[in-house]
């Protein structure tokens, strides 16, 4: 139903999406930072349980929406490019910041940790934007019923994003130490986030192929 090449197409581009500075990157990194990786695990689990709802809001109808009115889909296509060069825009200006800049939130209970990765999760317009757009791209009704392939195709992308987040939540600390103590090596850092971007906002928003 669902080929392997969509779903490898779905997972590099969930690569690319996950490692891309937001506020699911921020508040796993600053409850890591502040709380310790324990912490940070907990809150992940609170940002897997935000995907798994996305992926069953798209493939109960946004998918549909997209096939029988294209101009939806190619209207939160361009939302998306835009928010990722705003996004590359606040990592690259001066004065811009990283997401390993973080300062020292008060500890939280395990139960408040999950609910505001839960949270953190459904309010990102990031993902509320680029999400519903990404798969949709990767699905061929030709191939099947739509909501099984975004099922899916969804799945595929949360195993990324979980992995890499993961990682993220693992080594937030010392990458945190590391950049504290290089202010070059925290700007560089900055300007290859802003670059890569500004790379998928202009993939998001190359017109399809006919």
């Amino acid at each position: 139903m669902v080929t392997m090449t969509a779903v490898l197409g779905v997972m590099a581009v969930g690569l690319g999406l996950v490692l891309t500075p937001g506020p699911n990157m921020v508040y796993l990194v600053s409850r890591s930072v502040a709380q310790g990786r324990t912490a940070g695990l907990v809150s992940l689990g609170g940002v897997a349980a935000g995907f798994a709802v996305y992926v069953v809001a798209v493939a109960a109808g946004l998918g549909t929406v997209f096939t029988l009115v294209p101009a939806v889909h190619t209207a939160v296509k361009l939302a998306g490019a835009a928010y990722l060069l705003w996004l590359a825009w606040k990592a690259v200006r001066p004065g811009g910041t990283s997401p390993f800049d973080t300062g020292a939130p008060a500890s939280d209970p395990p139960r408040r940790l999950f609910t505001m990765g839960l949270v953190t999760n459904l309010l990102n317009p990031k993902i509320a934007v680029l999400y519903v757009s990404l798969l949709p791209q990767f699905a061929d009704p030709a191939r099947g019923p739509v909501a099984a392939q975004l099922l899916v195709l969804g799945l595929a992308h949360v195993a990324v994003a979980v992995a890499v987040n993961g990682l993220i939540v693992l080594g937030a600390g010392g990458v945190a130490g590391f950049l504290a103590r290089r202010p070059g090596w925290r700007r560089a850092q900055r300007y290859v986030l802003g670059t890569a971007l500004a790379g998928l906002a202009l993939a998001l928003a190359r017109p399809a192929a006919p």
